[in-house]
């Protein structure tokens, strides 16, 4: 194999990088790509119009496939199908977004791999593969520490008049005050669990007050309280974190792995480079 197109999709964006023998990578970007939330025409259109793919200047032998969406066997042949029909390439290889995280961080090493991105989502990885995995609820019933679920939880507090006044002011200035405005879209959007996450950007703005450091801890222990510690492996193996949430509250989550007595391992923003480094070995 002398090519490969490496995709890393999550909810809001996706990363594409072709990895050729000999030559640097050549990264992409698109909106994000998940199968339950969307359909087939909808991510071949997206294909179509986002992903700046140029037969003649660009090749690939292969393709692997990570998203958001994509772990039950069903969603996995239906996303080969549409990446098939589209790039006209027979060798895809199609996995879920916490395959991505676990060859990423872990590489063929063991550990606990967890998502806190738009969703969110944890694992046992035996250094091969996923060998221990609870059922993911989704954005409506589960998605604990993730950011539409700490979105959901900006948006109570505002509607329901719990914000002091500065973290009311602060909200209306990034989102306006027509509290009937934001439900509306909240039950029109295509995409409800991308719309929520992006009330996070409160949190961003406003560290160091204590509702905020609330909500934050609140919702991140949440994830542990009902993944991380219901897993024996999380006490003897380090855990290793990816995703947007991660990344921007890295210090909430050492403070809760101190609490808990856990390992911590890496904290990423983005599995991609570690892709890289794992697909490397196959060209």
């Amino acid at each position: 194999m002398a090519s490969i197109l490496l995709v890393e999709s999550g909810s809001t964006k996706t990363d594409w990088c072709l990895l050729a023998k000999g030559k640097k990578p050549v990264h992409f970007s698109t909106g994000g790509i998940n199968p339950h939330l969307q359909s087939r025409d909808a991510i071949l259109q997206l294909l179509e119009t986002e992903l700046a793919w140029n037969p003649k200047k660009h090749h690939a032998d292969a393709i692997a496939y990570y998203g958001a969406g994509a772990g039950s066997a069903a969603k996995q042949k239906e996303m080969a199908a549409i990446l098939k029909k589209h790039f006209g390439i027979k060798d895809i290889e199609v996995n879920g977004d916490m395959m991505a995280a676990a060859r990423a961080l872990c590489g063929d090493k063991k550990g606990m791999v967890s998502i806190l991105g738009t969703g969110s989502n944890c694992c046992y990885y035996n250094g091969k593969k996923i060998a221990e995995q609870k059922p993911s609820l989704g954005f409506i019933a589960g998605d604990e520490g993730s950011g539409n679920y700490m979105g959901r939880r900006v948006l109570q507090y505002y509607a329901y008049n719990t914000f002091d006044a500065e973290l009311k002011l602060a909200f209306e200035q990034l989102f306006g005050n027509d509290v009937q405005g934001l439900i509306n879209r909240l039950y029109s959007e295509p995409f409800p669990n991308r719309y929520l996450a992006g009330f996070v950007q409160l949190l961003v703005n406003t560290r160091g007050h204590y509702m905020t450091e609330n909500i934050i801890e609140d919702c991140i222990n949440d994830f542990f309280h009902h993944h991380i510690l219901k897993y024996r492996n999380s006490w003897k193996l380090p855990l290793y974190f990816t995703g947007s949430v991660s990344h921007l509250f890295s210090d909430v989550i050492e403070s809760l792995c101190n609490q808990y007595e856990l390992e911590l391992g890496t904290i990423a923003k983005s599995p991609m480079d570690g892709l890289i480094a794992y697909h490397k070995k196959q060209l």
